[in-house]
């Protein structure tokens, strides 16, 4: 019989004294630890065992789980003898960044000074320890309530000297979700600050502390080195196209299956992999989402489980704010095909303003995309990025990205599904009537208002409005777009799956008052371009009767939109 499934539970020691179910992933312990490496940093998407595998490392290592091997009988790392020995021999420095999401750089500041002071309080046993000084068990009752800047910035490499002295052996520091102030300063506007004082703790903590035995890193994005860790030439990082540790975050295929089968779902295998699978770590392809496969498992039900947690925020943003280039390769991935760029794997968070290649990037790094294949460096000009192969990973991303976008409408919904109906329907004077009160509602969501000019803010609407459509319209038209050479134009197809019903070619202009002196002469200039350059001709020769082809001119100026036929 199947164990019970724990959900949320990010405890090793919870999990397994609770005997719920766990996929073993102790080998990841003696992996890391045979590296040697003196700090490592490994990205993995949101809720693929990061905490629970720090949780594990913490346990097995740490003083404090001395003769715990209880928690570790049965498991792989247990067949080990050498293992068995040091189990519970070294002091453990554990934090988490997990919740640190303040939306000001003062605020951030002191929770983490909260942190620091919390965890000094859970070495308190220090302060009876015969081999510190008076002056030492000072700075540690001081460490336990203070928020200044230098202090924290030291308080590990003190913490670290400290158990050093009491325990006779170097500390191991662990370090869980260290980016999520990171991209929280990104979203609103403190990055510079928290960099400057991210790269002094980092230096004091895993650079110049020559208490440190191992350090350890997770998150979910690569930020730069030169950002916060340009004095760490000691790091290690592991990322998502990394062979090391591939199979120590997120679940292969095999492991799915097995549960699979434990919890009497063996006919869903082809419906869990649609749904779950797609995660590429270095070679190893079929990686499973853990946290989905998990609810699955216990609710026995198919949900968009982790696209549904927390995170998608930043996503949101850059995509609904992005150029027409990001909005338009977007549409090439809710379609299920496959786009090509330029990845960066060094995330630089000051960049994703201006770098479509930055967006991408984080895209990848947070588990929205697959790699399918890529380019190796040593193939590639010198100043290239190499050119990823990139697809949206499994069924529930794409369900998230959908529900997503249809959230972009939400200020003007109801608007916005009479607005379809009246396309369909050929309803001129509803349309027009309909779409300005869509584009007044939420034609400012679309503008980042990042020094954009007023020709560029209506394209970054009407390829908002294009990818709208391609949602609420997928199941009964394909539709394709393909921008035209010149700035401001962008046509659309909507091809009816059933050929009995009429398509639709929608072209869509800027209004340009040096060159057109009224919204009118604007939507007639969009239908001559679709007689002239014959876009009727990719329908008709798929079979679609020329008396079904219905064309529709867009004209935009500033919020204003006149549409014609």
């Amino acid at each position: 019989m199947a164990k019970n499934v724990a959900i949320g539970i990010q405890s090793f020691e919870e999990v397994i004294k609770g005997n719920c179910y766990y996929i073993d992933k102790t080998h990841f312990i003696k992996e890391w630890w045979d590296s040697k490496d003196s700090v490592t940093l490994i990205t993995r998407p949101r809720r693929f065992g990061k905490t629970m595998n720090m949780s594990m490392i913490e346990q097995f290592f740490s003083v404090n789980y001395v003769d715990r091997g209880d928690l570790f009988e049965g498991l792989s790392i247990w067949e080990n003898e050498e293992y068995r020995e040091i189990q519970g021999t070294y002091p453990v420095i554990f934090l988490s960044f997990a919740h640190i999401k303040e939306d000001n750089y003062q605020a951030t500041r002191e929770k983490i000074g909260k942190l620091i002071n919390a965890i000094f309080v859970d070495f308190e046993y220090l302060l009876d320890s015969e081999k510190l000084s008076i002056d030492e068990k000072e700075i540690i009752a001081n460490m336990k309530k203070t928020t200044n800047d230098a202090d924290v910035t030291l308080s590990l490499n003190f913490l670290s000297k400290f158990l050093y002295k009491h325990h006779n052996k170097k500390a191991i520091i662990l370090l869980d979700e260290y980016d999520t102030p990171m991209q929280e300063a990104y979203v609103n506007g403190y990055w510079d600050e928290l960099v400057s004082f991210t790269r002094s703790l980092f230096n004091s903590t895993f650079k110049t502390n020559p208490y440190l035995e191992r350090g350890l890193m997770t998150g979910i994005t690569r930020v730069s080195k030169e950002s916060i860790f340009s004095d760490l030439n000691n790091l290690e990082v592991v990322t998502t196209t990394s062979d090391k540790y591939a199979t120590s975050f997120g679940f292969t295929e095999e492991e799915v299956f097995v549960a699979l089968d434990e919890f009497g779902l063996s006919s869903e295998k082809e419906q869990v992999k649609l749904w779950y699978d797609g995660f590429v770590f270095g070679k190893y392809t079929d990686i499973y989402n853990p946290w989905s496969v998990l609810n699955f498992l216990n609710k026995k039900e198919y949900d968009t489980y982790w696209a549904n947690t927390s995170g998608n925020r930043l996503v949101n943003k850059l995509i609904r704010e992005g150029n027409p280039d990001i909005k338009e390769l977007f549409e090439i991935l809710i379609r299920g095909d496959v786009i090509r760029c330029p990845i960066d794997e060094q995330v630089v968070y000051n960049q994703l303003d201006d770098d479509e290649d930055a967006v991408w990037s984080l895209l990848l790094a947070s588990g929205y995309l697959k790699v399918l294949t890529y380019e190796k460096m040593n193939l590639i000009p010198l100043g290239k990025q190499p050119l990823y192969d990139l697809q949206l990973t499994n069924g529930e991303v794409q369900r998230m990205f959908i529900t997503m976008i249809n959230g972009w409408f939400t200020p003007a919904k109801r608007q916005y599904n009479e607005f379809v109906k009246a396309l369909l329907s050929q309803d001129l004077d509803t349309m027009n009537e309909l779409m300005n009160h869509i584009s007044c509602e939420i034609f400012s969501y679309f503008d980042t208002g990042r020094r954009v000019s007023k020709e560029a803010q209506p394209e970054r609407f009407y390829h908002g409005l294009v990818l709208g459509l391609l949602v609420e319209l997928q199941q009964e038209y394909i539709l394709t777009s393909n921008r035209e050479s010149g700035y401001g134009r962008y046509d659309v197809m909507l091809e009816p799956r059933d050929k009995s019903k009429a398509a639709y070619i929608l072209e869509f202009k800027v209004h340009k008052p040096l060159k057109e002196n009224t919204l009118e002469e604007t939507v007639e200039n969009a239908l001559k371009q679709i007689e002239e350059k014959q876009y009727e001709t990719a329908l008709t020769a798929k079979g679609i009767a020329k008396d079904k082809i219905v064309k529709y001119g867009f004209a935009f100026e500033g919020k204003n939109v006149l549409i014609g036929e």
